[in-house]
């Protein structure tokens, strides 16, 4: 069994910045990719930010520039670093972790005030 357990969302006024957190614990063995979809009312759930075992990123074109994805793996963590905060980035954001199969943390909600 596996669990991922997300931390530092919450309520943050636009141009500021926040750091997601989410940690992977059970039987995980070897991690592959990890990273962070998001979902916002009404509309479909979208990538944010993807890293491999190797580091390699990839992210969508409405963050390039302003979030940064990094990975622990010695903490079996991946972090979003989000700057530049926009009120359209407003959504639950969710992380997975590549094992045998993929697995989602519960989601952490991101309120982006105007």
């Amino acid at each position: 069994q596996v669990q991922l357990v997300e931390s530092g969302g919450g309520l943050v006024q636009a141009g500021g910045s926040l750091r997601l957190s989410c940690t992977a614990s059970g039987r995980i063995g070897s991690i592959g990719a990890m990273g962070w979809y998001r979902q916002a009312p009404g509309k479909q759930r979208e990538l944010v930010a993807a890293i491999t075992s190797g580091g390699r990123t990839n992210y969508g074109d409405s963050v390039k520039g302003r979030f940064t994805i990094s990975r622990d793996n010695a903490k079996n963590t991946v972090y979003l670093q989000m700057s530049s905060l926009k009120p359209e980035d407003t959504a639950v954001y969710y992380c997975y972790v590549d094992l045998t199969y993929r697995y989602w943390g519960q989601g952490t909600q991101v309120t982006v005030s105007s």
